[in-house]
């Protein structure tokens, strides 16, 4: 199917450094699932090519994946798959009206120059991106923001992104009864609803019970994420700057969400945990909470 789609839009033809398009894909591929060094790609059976090789063939297959394929495979649901994913958290959690799982991941990559290396050192101790995930209940991806540097926090990047705004407006225009769900470390919106950090009450604990077990869907999600495309989770990093690390992390979700329409899902045996998590009692998790959302999770912890 990716070969289809690329058949007439690959670089024009060498002669003499001419690499055919189903070995240049598959070299794309093995660097993504392996993370591996590019001579170290290179060098196997499957590309034989030189470091250099292997260097343009990531350049242009990263940049075909950005203009045919992430779009597309990444996207805002329809109302129709909306309704499914609610219905498929209900039965599975008793939550109502979740359309979605949000959480940061952080990607290590080598640090950019030093003008801008101190806005990339998260408090981990280790250069990164910190990727924003909302994730469906098959752990399907339909939003993803690589673009924000490893010391911003999670809710900062959610208030910059644009599923932020277009929920906001979704809220602005009548539309109710629909929760994305986030870890403490965010905002508690009208429809990004958090846990409580000191639950008063059996309705309040009830509801971090059944919120917890339903978010851990993005969880997994990372897991799947990140054993199957070992470059975002190698120890090593990414040797590359900000911008292209960025079009790996979108490639790399692009194509997950592929395995997933395809049924090739194969989830690690061992429980992945996100090392990146926000506990809801931490002080970095003590946002202003809205009044309106206040009143909705509690409506919401009474009902459940």
């Amino acid at each position: 199917m990716l070969l289809d789609t690329f058949q007439d839009k690959w670089s024009p033809m060498v002669r003499s450094t001419y690499i055919r398009p189903d070995i240049k894909l598959a070299t794309f591929l093995r660097f993504l699932a392996t993370g591996s060094y590019q001579s170290t790609v290179g060098n196997e059976i499957i590309s034989s090519a030189s470091k250099s090789s292997v260097c343009r063939i990531i350049r242009e297959c990263l940049q075909l994946f950005e203009n045919w394929i992430c779009g597309k495979w990444i996207k805002t649901p329809t109302q129709e798959e909306e309704q499914d994913t609610m219905a498929s958290f209900f039965e599975k959690t008793g939550f109502p009206g979740i359309i979605g799982c949000v959480d940061g991941t952080h990607v290590r990559f080598k640090g950019p120059g030093n003008d801008v290396k101190h806005l990339y050192y998260n408090r981990k101790g280790y250069y990164s991106i910190n990727a924003m995930v909302i994730c469906d209940h098959n752990m399907k991806i339909i939003c993803v923001d690589g673009r924000h540097p490893g010391a911003n926090h999670d809710a900062f990047i959610w208030e910059a992104s644009t599923a932020d705004l277009k929920l906001q407006n979704d809220f602005d225009r009548g539309k109710r009864n629909f929760w994305i769900l986030g870890d403490g470390g965010y905002k508690l919106k009208p429809f990004l609803m958090t846990p409580y950090r000191n639950p008063r009450d059996l309705a309040e604990t009830r509801y971090n019970r059944k919120h917890a077990s339903a978010r851990n869907v993005v969880e997994r999600c990372f897991g799947l994420l990140k054993n199957r495309f070992r470059c975002i989770i190698g120890s090593r990093g990414l040797h590359y700057s900000p911008e292209k690390a960025t079009q790996i992390i979108n490639a790399c979700c692009a194509l997950h969400n592929m395995c997933i329409t395809y049924k090739c899902i194969e989830e690690p045996t061992d429980p992945y945990i996100n090392p990146d998590i926000t506990m809801p009692n931490t002080e970095e998790s003590v946002q202003e909470e809205d009044d309106r959302a206040i009143c909705i999770r509690r409506n919401i912890a009474i009902n459940l």
